[in-house]
């Protein structure tokens, strides 16, 4: 059985004890993404070389000067900006591109001592429910090679799922994080808007994105989230409130905690399976101690209309910046200056880029910014009235994070507005600003099944200490796909 089985503390226990190296860590890293890999395809650049010479040094470093994540291996998704490790977005547009400078949250995680493994596929430019808009790969989903992991994060919760690394970085823009950990079997976090610095994250809709951390249990997640969180001068949307001390918050106790679960969360297109996993998840929590209401989030059902307007139309202005001159992929077979522009970018964009570069384009048109743009940002301030009214009473909120388990790979991929309901359930956390956490709650035809848990603006605390009392009562995040056994 893999080492990744055991949790961050257990792991650095072993290492304290001489029962293990950091080196010897890391390696079993680079085992298992060479064993699993052709399978999951989780990986598009690993850092071996740099990874292993990493290691040696930290394996010198006193026990003293080590945090609790020193020497722990981690898979990071390719829109996130590493120096000398080529950053792709999983496009034609930017391979090969090697940046000269970290991203914020780097910085952060090497400051920590964590040995970082790769960059990990992803929908190109994070546009994508599936991972099956990739330039590059289509990853699979560890507990059926048949299905999607879920997207755009869905290469850093399935190369998690299938013990390749203990962590993943993902971003999260509609679900991104929270939908392929539901996928996949894992505890994935999308922190409050301005939580995490962003950094050196290639931008797909400004306003909405965020960096969140994926691994196997909410222990390990919340120590993450301390490493990466907090202010930074750099990001101008870096919110200077403290960052608590997530792990001192898993106490196990939630009596008296207030829990909202919204009619619409479980209500038409909602699968029956997705339903009676949160039914028996809210029994688990009354039995915890914590009272649960049902609530309304009225609001809820433009959600999705307003995410692909507003994020679409962040898009189209914030890949303006790929044009063939400057840097990215640049068409051969220019004869002036606009068909270098127009060849460049219809040659080194994917489809579904295209696609929603063309939508925000025209919502942001001088004939349709008030019909559609302004329209959506007021609907966005509706929907953020909903979340405060119901925080006014409630402690968190709670639903499935999906409203299925995953889907077949190419089951979906000609049919966008099916697709694009698939994150449906996780969109307004969004639009409102919000943190929100999967955990896994339960499994229909063999794959996982996730618990959404909703928190008030920067109290990501309370997420986790409701998470881990939902998890340490019950024995889902235990099981792993079958590739875990004698591997």
């Amino acid at each position: 059985m893999t080492l990744f089985k055991r949790s961050a503390q257990e792991l650095q226990a072993a290492i304290h004890n001489g029962e293990l190296t950091i080196v010897e860590l890391t390696k079993e890293a680079f085992a298992r993404i060479e064993k699993l890999d052709d399978s999951v395809k989780a990986f598009l650049t690993l850092n071996k070389e740099a990874a292993l010479t990493q290691a040696e040094e930290m394996d010198k470093v006193p026990m003293a000067e080590r945090g609790p994540l020193f020497g722990l291996p981690i898979g990071i998704k390719d829109n996130i900006v590493t120096e000398g490790i080529e950053t792709t977005c999983a496009s034609k547009m930017l391979e090969g591109f090697m940046p000269i400078y970290d991203a914020t949250v780097m910085e952060k995680i090497k400051a920590a001592g964590m040995i970082i493994i790769g960059k990990i596929n992803m929908d190109e430019f994070a546009m994508g429910s599936s991972n099956e808009n990739s330039a590059f790969k289509t990853t699979t989903n560890p507990w059926n090679s048949a299905h999607v992991p879920g997207g755009s994060s869905g290469g850093s919760a399935a190369a998690v799922a299938a013990g390749e690394v203990p962590f993943a970085l993902g971003s999260d823009t509609g679900g991104s994080i929270r939908q392929p950990a539901a996928y996949c079997g894992v505890v994935g976090m999308k922190p409050t808007y301005g939580r995490v610095s962003r950094s050196g994250l290639v931008a797909f809709a400004s306003s909405l994105d965020q960096i969140g951390p994926i691994t196997n249990n909410v222990a390990d997640n919340a120590a993450l989230l301390e490493v990466i969180a907090g202010l930074d001068a750099k990001d101008s949307t870096s919110a200077n409130v403290e960052v608590a001390k997530y792990t001192e918050a898993l106490t196990n106790d939630i009596k008296g905690l207030r829990v909202a679960v919204p009619k619409e969360f479980l209500g038409e297109g909602v699968g029956e399976a997705a339903k009676k996993s949160v039914e028996e998840a809210i029994e688990v929590l009354k039995s915890l101690g914590a009272t649960v209401e049902e609530v309304s989030l009225p609001h809820s059902k433009y959600a999705l209309a307003a995410y692909y307007i507003l994020s679409s139309s962040e898009a189209s202005s914030n890949l303006s910046r790929f044009d063939g001159i400057r840097y990215g992929y640049r068409t051969e077979n220019a004869k002036n200056l606009l068909e270098l522009y127009t060849k460049s970018r219809a040659e080194g964009f994917g489809d579904e880029v295209k696609l929603r570069i063309m939508l925000g384009t025209y919502s942001l048109s001088a004939g349709s910014y008030d019909a559609y743009y302004k329209k959506a940002q007021q609907v966005r301030t509706l929907i953020k009235e909903d979340y405060d009214k119901v925080f006014e009473n409630f402690d968190v909120i709670i639903g499935p994070t999906t409203p299925t388990p995953a889907f077949k790979i190419g089951e979906n991929v000609d049919d966008p507005l099916t697709m694009y309901a698939n994150d449906i359930l996780t969109i307004p956390m969004n639009l409102a600003g919000v943190p929100a956490i999967s955990i896994p709650c339960g499994f229909e035809a063999g794959l996982p099944l996730g618990l959404q848990i909703i928190g008030k603006h920067f109290d990501e605390a309370t997420i986790y200490r409701t998470a881990h009392a939902f998890e340490q009562a019950t024995a889902f995040h235990k099981q792993k796909p079958q590739m875990w056994e004698g591997n």
